[in-house]
Formats: C-alpha cells, structure tokens, sequence
C-alpha cells in the first residue's frame, strides 16, 4: 500500500488543499497513517479450501482422498470423516442444510448395523447394509463424470465464436409480364372497332406520317407514367389515323424507344417510354 504524499504549502490554494490524502474512513473520520494498535479477530477472515454440492459429493470426495475400492467402503472410517466435516460445518457457524444431516444419520445406521452380530440366516436375507448407499454413489459418480464431459466440450460463446457478416441488402427486380401479338391484334381489332362508329364521309383526306405521328407518341409518353395503348389512338381520324398510330407504335417498340405492359391475361396494355 503507498503511503500518502504531502505538498508543500504554497501561493496556490488548491495546492494548500492536497496537503494529505486520507488512507481510509472509520466511522465518518479520515485516517492518513496506519494505526499501531490495529487488532484483526481470529475469526475476521474464513478461507475454505473444498465446496461440496450435497452429502453423496462428500462422501464421494473422501472416498478418492484415501484411494480405496467403492465396492468396499471402510464405513467406520469414513463416517468419522463425515462427522468431522459437518462438526467443522457447526464451529463456523455455517447454516448445514438438511440432507448432509440425513446422510450422516445413513451412515450412523449403517455403522451399527455392521457392528452389531448377525446370524447367517439374517445376513443372508438382509445382505451387506452397504449396498444402497454403494449404489447411489456408483449413480452419482456416473452422473458427475457424464457432467464434466459435457463441460469439458467446446460451447459458443466460451471458446468458439461463430462469425456473423451481415448480407448486402438485395434490391427485388420486378419483372413485367410479357404482352404476346395475339394480345396486340385484338386491342388493335378493339380500336378499329370503335373507330368504325367515328367515320366520317370526308372527299378528302389530310395526309398522316408514321414518323410524325412516332413523334407525337413518344410526344404523349414523355412524363415516363403507363398510358393506356387505346388512349393513344384518335377515333375521329377513321381507320387511316388507326393503322397510321399502331404503325408508328410498332416501330417505335421495334427500336426499343416504348415497352408495353400487360398485367394479367385479357386485362388491358398499357404503353411506357423506355429509360435512357
């Protein structure tokens, strides 16, 4: 522990306030060198060197400690371990939960009936006043083995780290259905139709050009929005202005300049200008 620094009075007066750093606070007051005095209790500081999980882990523990056979248990021996244990348990004023109390009372039994003389006839019926406790052992013995090989393995997140890449966030293409010339024909054939009720009995007739009227087409698709195809025909123009426009459309589809877009089967086309 480094002792605390003084300061030399000057001019500053921070500097005048770190004249000396308390080493601790004892009930409100700051104490800056050690007391003489100072007086620990024996019972201050408690340093346990084994922590056993329940009473068949003890037993277990002293079992391996002297190194003998489990099918042959010195019980006389090993319940004097046991009950040193459980008295040392007491002395320091540990709270002792119920079942090392059970197994001591096991053992006390099983300690007395060893001792105690049995006629063949009753040892016989009876067996070895072991047995139970042997077995419950052999079952926790396997069950703490089976334990800390499962510790043993690797486990995420203690010594394998997966590594995680986030995927590039995916842009869906929606793809428009195809319009098929079947399709084409009869909205043309729906148009000649309607155009049919528009004729007029004109002498004379005004001369239409197909790249004029291309011109006009993509004239009247340039705001980039889906146009219905019947809308870009003029009924009044009779079946000339028809055929002139669905000539100029073609072409117009044929240099890749508009694209028409059909949602479904038999539903209406719809015509777009194409992106630069």
């Amino acid at each position: 522990m480094s002792q605390a620094s003084t300061t030399e009075p000057s001019g500053d007066p921070q500097a005048g306030a770190q004249q000396e750093l308390p080493l601790v606070l004892v009930y409100g007051e700051a104490m800056t060198e050690m007391p003489v005095d100072l007086y620990i209790p024996p019972d201050a500081l408690e340093v346990f060197l084994e922590a056993f999980e329940g009473p068949l882990d003890l037993l277990l523990y002293l079992i391996r400690k002297q190194n003998v056979d489990i099918l042959d248990i010195p019980v006389a021996e090993i319940t004097r371990q046991y009950m040193g244990y459980v008295e040392l348990m007491k002395t320091v004023r540990l709270e002792l939960a119920a079942e090392y109390l059970v197994m001591a009372a096991m053992l006390a039994e099983i300690k007395s009936r060893m001792l105690l003389p049995r006629s063949a006839e009753i040892e016989e019926e009876e067996g070895d006043p072991r047995a139970e406790l042997i077995r419950r052992l052999q079952e926790y013995e396997r069950f703490k083995a089976a334990a800390e090989g499962i510790d043993g393995l690797s486990r995420v997140g203690r010594e394998i780290i997966v590594p995680r890449l986030d995927a590039p966030q995916a842009k869906a293409r929606k793809l428009l259905p195809e319009v098929s010339l079947e399709e084409l024909l009869m909205s043309m054939a729906e148009v000649l139709r309607r155009g049919d009720l528009f004729e007029s009995h004109q002498i004379s007739r005004e001369a239409l050009s197909t790249r004029e009227r291309m011109s006009e087409v993509l004239e009247r698709l340039k705001g980039g929005g889906f146009v219905p195809f019947v809308e870009l025909f003029t009924a009044e123009e009779g079946k000339l202005g028809v055929v002139v426009t669905f000539m100029a459309i073609l072409e117009l589809v044929k240099e890749s300049l508009i694209e028409l877009v059909q949602n479904e089967p038999f539903a209406p086309i719809h015509v777009r200008a194409r992106a630069e």
